[in-house]
């Protein structure tokens, strides 16, 4: 066991140096290999959506997959809950070696898992079950790491030493985008979508076990055994954390006024960013990955930048410009990668109007897909105009008048729809007025598109890299665990995991391929006020209390 160098002291180290850096490499390390995990599903679910989920509707599909993703994250808080207390109560190390290993084997099973056409909705069940256990896992993961690096950290390095853990979201992300990409490479497109997304779910088994070794290796935060050796610990870290003021009041201000608007910030810069080059503007998946996995790396030290800077400035006013920077120009920044990346289709849409006329009733908001789901021929026709990237307005037609999609000045009737059928005179009608099915490669700028999602990188790590200095340092340590988890899951898992799920609906009920933004939006503008009005910096606080 290494031995407590210092305890107190404004910058004081209480560990060594080098045993610092081996906690934040172990830490971080093992922390990268977990989000790999569970970044993989949201990665392939657009290849794995039409296996699972029954056939005969692909936005309803890959709505169904983005529910089943979006669940992995509304139960981070429970994971948060129960491994943050046994945290608290046990020790941070054992706790987060129990959740690498539920997160390693759940990603496993996955890529063993039969498909509907095999087992029916057995499959997309187990496939919930599973993403379910990998939401448990994370909530018990991110909070364990973050505690127990900023336990080891000096004073005046908390901002630098976590950031390390800001980091490995992002790697974990650029290392399943390489992964895929191995794959894609060396598969054919049609073996990958018929078998071949498995492999990188099934590679996950020898990066949990490399992460095992490593923590194994280990010891206990010197903060966690100085606080049980006095006799300082709680015996009921759930009810000191939520139901006694003023804990519980710090709690419910981190989540509203800091990791609710850091959440949504972090996924649309690089999930949704994502979807949107993929899915609304057509770019093959090799070239999209590349993309982001190149502004990945040229973003991913400024989660250090911004956390050392943190350190010097204080958290709080880094976190929440990043909130007010974003929610200024996600429309802008949007409307130029559709710009500077599929010039064609923005072309197209400029010159071509397309309505969707149907009785107001018919058309519908769908979140949550599944058996009891009743889609109208309005909501066939929007999914199938939303799965294509395209713009349009609703017009409310009366009652039982026939239902249309008219394209510059063709009219498709979709009364009574017959899939096949109105898709290919939608297609048909499409490709006579010069609709790009695709992104043209040799038309991507990737200078400047490069540069928009660099720019919107550098918000996710001036709302993430200074997040887990501030968590950890807005509680007491007895129930630091379980009291910081629980705002960081629920702003990330629910405020920031039910953003593809939400701007998907969004764009299909509206039309608007922009649409889907308003909800990050919002999200930070609250946080923006919330934070400014209600939450100071932290960076200046004792820990060891």
């Amino acid at each position: 066991m290494a031995e407590i160098s210092a305890t107190a002291g404004k910058g004081g180290m209480i560990v060594s140096p080098a045993e610092e850096r081996q906690v934040i490499f172990a830490s971080s390390l093992g922390t990268v290999f977990e989000w790999y995990d569970f970044y993989l599903y949201a990665t392939l679910a657009p290849f794995f959506a039409s296996l699972f989920f029954p056939p005969g509707n692909e936005t309803a599909a890959l709505l169904s997959a983005f529910a089943t993703y979006a669940a992995g994250f509304l139960v981070r808080p429970f994971g948060a809950i129960v491994f943050g207390h046994i945290g608290d109560l046990v020790g941070r190390k054992y706790t987060f070696l129990v959740t690498i290993l539920v997160m390693g084997f759940s990603t496993f099973a996955v890529g063993l898992l039969p498909t509907f056409a095999t087992i029916g909705w057995a499959a997309p069940a187990l496939l919930v079950v599973l993403r379910l256990l990998q939401g448990l896992a994370l909530g018990g993961e991110y909070g364990g790491a973050a505690t127990y690096v900023a336990e080891h950290a000096p004073q005046n390095g908390r901002g630098y030493a976590t950031s390390w853990i800001q980091t490995t979201a992002t790697l974990g992300f650029f290392l399943s985008l390489a992964v895929i990409g191995a794959c894609r490479v060396s598969i054919d497109a049609k073996v990958f979508a018929e078998w071949g997304w498995r492999l990188p779910f099934l590679v996950s088994l020898a990066l949990l076990a490399f992460s095992v070794y490593i923590r194994m290796k280990l010891n206990e935060s010197p903060v966690f055994q100085r606080m049980k050796a006095e006799g300082r610990g709680s015996d009921h870290p759930i009810r000191d954390s939520f139901f006694r003021y003023p804990n519980n009041k710090f709690v419910f201000l981190a989540l509203i006024g800091a990791t609710a608007g850091q959440g949504v910030v972090w996924y649309t810069g690089q999930f949704y960013a994502l979807f949107f080059l993929t899915i609304t503007l057509k770019v093959d998946y090799l070239t999209a990955y590349q993309l982001i996995a190149i502004s990945l790396l040229l973003g991913t030290p400024f989660f250090v930048v911004f956390g050392k800077l943190s350190d010097k400035i204080g958290r709080l006013k880094i976190i929440l410009a990043g909130c007010l920077l974003a929610a200024l120009t996600y429309f802008p920044l949007f409307s130029a990668l559709t710009h500077y990346v599929n010039p064609d289709l923005e072309a197209f849409q400029s010159r071509t109007e397309i309505t969707v006329t149907a009785p107001s009733d018919q058309c519908n908001f769908h979140i949550f897909v599944g058996p009891w789901s009743k889609f109208t021929d309005c909501d066939r026709a929007k999914d199938y105009l939303t799965k294509l990237g395209l713009s349009f307005r609703t017009v409310d037609a009366p009652a039982g008048m026939p239902a249309v999609v008219k394209i510059g000045d063709k009219t498709i009737p979709f009364d009574n729809w017959v899939a096949n059928k109105v898709a290919g005179q939608i297609d048909a009608v499409l490709a006579s007025t010069g609709y790009p099915k695709s992104a043209d490669p040799a038309k991507i700028n990737w200078g400047m598109t490069l540069l928009i999602l660099f720019i919107m990188l550098i918000y996710v790590t001036m709302v993430y890299g200074p997040i887990a200095a501030f968590l950890v340092e807005m509680f007491p340590v007895n129930i630091r665990y379980t009291s910081m988890s629980l705002p960081y899951h629920i702003g990330n898992g629910w405020f920031g995991g039910m953003l593809p799920l939400l701007a998907t609906a969004m764009v299909a009920a509206t039309g608007n391929i922009y649409n889907g933004l308003w909800y990050p939006i919002v999200v930070a503008v609250m946080t923006l006020l919330v934070g400014a009005l209600f939450l100071k910096d932290t960076r200046d606080r004792d820990i060891h209390t």
